[in-house]
């Protein structure tokens, strides 16, 4: 075990618990204790505040803007069909709408890099009728690593959940982080892989090591910390423990559920993914590694731009980016895929909320920026863009506020203020056309 007691009752917060698997150094971070905290659950013993984090929650081809947009503005909104799986998660929910991207008009790649860079693609050439693009700058998930460098083990974590099935339009249509042009940093689409990434097995390890267990390497050295714990703690980690359990045993045990290791024959030549069952585990391990402090900023592209996934939960027989195109008004395949995806998306904002952390939760501590690159994938529009941030920045967002512009304002100023919301006080965000130095006043404490 790394980390030590300070002889005053008070763990370490960067404790960890660490052992070997197959020769392999493997270490097992530690959620915040009550031992790790001061006095009233809100910072860590020594004083520290505990660490906000800024998230990029990202789906492709747009909404069905009559089904989007809430009814209602501040706290008295009323959930539209599509943000109605939402409900539960109301008080951390704030649509922004009214927004455009103002860096451009070309389909999908002005709004994937209008909302994620605030700045126009850099077109590196053209292909069939279109573009191929890349990024100008980084996006907006590493500006927030640049703020958060050095204070976690991981500088940033890229999740991807549905498999990319978009086309030879550039790096715009495959990632969603970039470090700047023709620099994306992918996306892991592996549960085990994630999984073996954040806590201590080789990434190159086979399913069979994979389910070897972490804990087992480790127990030796639980049983002398919980000796040392108050009865809250032990429950708090008893607690971190058999999430981690269940997730190796999902892992190891019943790996095909998550797409692992070769998904059943069917599933393959039919091309459907079991998307809800990726999600959780991706939710769940994310989850995990924030509650552990192993990074402040990440994204999770549950669906790349121009995405065409194929929907099967929804009844959909063809990929999202042809259905959009194809399917006749009001497009109730297209409809219905919007809302099963916010149905994802509650879930991965209900797994931080059902994380406790010191006197509240990590859904309390988090900013996440959620959006999209079109508003209307049938025409390709950037006018009243899709937008929600979510969660309470430390109490530096108020939560559950729908915030309407009737300017045509800059969808960079609703990026500017989800970063706000995660303490990075930036001056302005985006360039040129895309530079805002504006917030949504209304969402911030």
């Amino acid at each position: 075990m790394s980390g030590a007691w300070n002889g005053k009752g008070v763990l370490d917060r960067r404790t960890v618990l660490r052992g070997l698997l197959r020769g392999a150094a493997v270490a097992v971070a530690l959620p915040p204790l009550e031992a790790m905290l001061g006095p009233h659950g809100g910072a860590l013993a020594d004083g520290t505040a505990l660490p906000t984090r800024f998230g990029v929650w990202f789906w492709g081809c747009g909404v069905r803007p009559e089904t989007w947009t809430p009814s209602g503005t501040g706290t008295g909104w009323t959930a539209s069909n599509s943000l109605e799986p939402l409900v539960p998660h109301q008080a951390y929910v704030s649509p922004i709408t009214g927004c455009h991207i103002k860096t451009a008009t070309h389909a999908h790649h002005s709004g994937m890099t209008g909302i994620l860079t605030g700045q126009r693609y850099a077109q590196l050439g053209t292909t069939r009728d279109t573009i191929v693009t890349t990024f100008a700058r980084q996006s907006v998930d590493q500006d927030a690593a640049d703020h958060f460098a050095g204070l976690t083990p991981f500088r940033s974590l890229e999740l991807g959940v549905t498999r990319f099935h978009g086309t030879d339009e550039g790096s715009t249509f495959q990632h969603l982080s970039h470090n700047g042009p023709n620099l994306p940093n992918p996306s892991e689409y592996d549960p085990v892989n994630l999984y073996n990434r954040l806590f201590g097995t080789p990434t190159d390890a086979q399913v069979d090591l994979a389910r070897q267990s972490v804990l087992d390497s480790v127990m030796g050295q639980i049983g002398g910390l919980k000796r040392q714990l108050g009865a809250s703690d032990r429950a708090r980690l008893d607690q971190h423990l058999e999430s981690l359990r269940t997730l190796e045993q999902r892992l190891g045990r019943d790996a095909s559920a998550c797409g692992l290791v070769e998904a059943p024959e069917r599933l393959v030549d039919s091309g459907l993914e079991p998307i809800e069952e990726k999600n959780a585990a991706m939710s769940e391990l994310l989850a995990l590694a924030l509650a552990c402090d192993l990074t402040r900023a990440f994204s999770v592209q549950f669906s790349t731009c121009g995405s065409g996934v194929v929907m099967w939960q929804v009844g959909a027989a063809n990929g999202l980016h042809l259905t959009t195109h194809e399917e006749a008004a009001p497009q109730p395949i297209v409809q219905a895929a919007t809302r099963f995806t916010m149905e994802q998306l509650a879930y991965f904002l209900g797994v931080l909320k059902g994380t406790p952390e010191g006197d509240g939760n990590l859904l309390d501590r988090c900013s996440i920026l959620c959006t999209t690159e079109l508003t209307d994938g049938r025409v390709h529009s950037n006018y009243e863009f899709p937008i929600l941030v979510c969660g309470k920045g430390d109490g530096r967002l108020r939560g559950g506020v729908h915030a309407r512009s009737g300017s045509a304002e800059n969808t960079s100023t609703a990026v500017l203020t989800a970063l706000r919301g995660a303490g990075i006080d930036l001056p302005a965000w985006g360039v040129d056309e895309g530079r805002s130095t504006s917030v949504f006043s209304e969402l911030l404490a």
